[in-house]
């Protein structure tokens, strides 16, 4: 089992257990420490086992489809699975209002602002204290993505397989659906918006939030990379920063977009959020930019990548 990756010490007649931490190039907040050298030939069978064990994959590897067939992912994606439930239920709840208050035009000037400021306040403090807590917790498994956003940016990255991908996705929607349920219960009503996840489409054109969501997600994605998957970084920061940093850019942008302009509140930064947020409430019409938007930014930030890469193969000479 890759989970028991890291080998047990031996000492005389004494064993010595060491955690075991998987090796995943994609893993948040270990700037790529957990990782094979894949230029060792003692390597090979893990590699095979899991090629996102270390970064500059191949198209065949990174498509190699017995991934599906690992429990490991399977147990994994669980766990992005239950980190997207939580991180979905809180970070919608605690901007969550009933609908007349954002979206009337007759709404009076001081409860607009009330709650167009301070609600996207509460929503990027949440963030900045969640977000490295979720990480800290589920980054030593599944690698601590627990949004679309970061685990399509790492499979454009060329640092994740696609069938963990398809996994993760998977169980990160899944979980945010669940707690969309959960949430619509808690709330006893349809009648909501939820900070990130409303664009007045009276006021503001579908075009113009997509735009707002593309550069609001390239920015964590580059910044999220910056900080919490260059293994450059590390010997700066150390790995222990590195989560709290990706939830200041997270926390930064999820509040700097939300009072600018009336009728918008907010980018999105995980479709998974809006898609359980929806599951709450109701899917509008614009849903897709939510989708769209990660997307085009981990396409764009993959060229970036591709051209100028974290990691270099270098081959020791003989």
């Amino acid at each position: 089992m890759v989970a028991a990756y890291l080998p047990q010490l031996e000492h005389e007649d004494h064993k010595y257990l060491e955690p075991a931490i998987p090796p995943f190039a994609g893993r948040l907040g270990g700037n790529q420490d957990f990782i094979v050298d894949r230029n060792d030939p003692r390597n090979v069978e893990v590699l095979k086992e899991v090629p996102d064990a270390a970064p500059c994959m191949s198209l065949g590897e990174i498509f190699d489809l017995r991934g599906f067939l690992s429990p490991d992912l399977w147990k994994f994606a669980m766990l992005e699975f239950v980190a997207s439930l939580m991180n979905v239920f809180i970070t919608c709840w605690v901007t969550t209002h009933p609908l007349t208050q954002t979206t009337s035009p007759k709404t009076e000037a001081g409860v607009y602002h009330t709650v167009t400021f301070f609600s996207p306040l509460f929503g990027g403090i949440t963030n900045l204290l969640l977000t490295p807590l979720l990480i800290y917790t589920f980054s030593p498994s599944s690698g601590g993505h627990i949004s679309p956003t970061i685990t399509l940016a790492t499979f454009f990255a060329r640092i994740i397989s696609f069938p963990r991908m398809v996994l993760y996705l998977a169980a990160q929607t899944f979980g945010g659906a669940v707690a969309g349920f959960a949430l619509h219960s808690a709330y006893g009503s349809r009648e909501i918006t939820i900070g990130g996840c409303h664009i007045d489409t009276s006021m503001v054109g579908v075009s113009d939030g997509l735009v707002i969501e593309f550069f609001a997600c390239l920015i964590l994605i580059f910044l999220a990379f910056g900080v919490a998957l260059d293994p450059r970084q590390a010997k700066v920061f150390g790995h222990a920063t590195a989560p709290w940093f990706v939830g200041i850019v997270l926390g930064i942008t999820s509040w700097g977009t939300a009072f600018t302009r009336e009728g918008y509140i907010g980018a999105s930064l995980n479709p998974a959020r809006c898609f359980g947020a929806y599951v709450a409430s109701s899917f509008p019409s614009y849903h897709w930019i939510h989708w769209v938007g990660p997307l085009a930014a981990a396409v764009g930030h993959g060229v970036v990548y591709f051209v100028d890469p974290l990691w270099t193969e270098r081959r020791s000479s003989p």
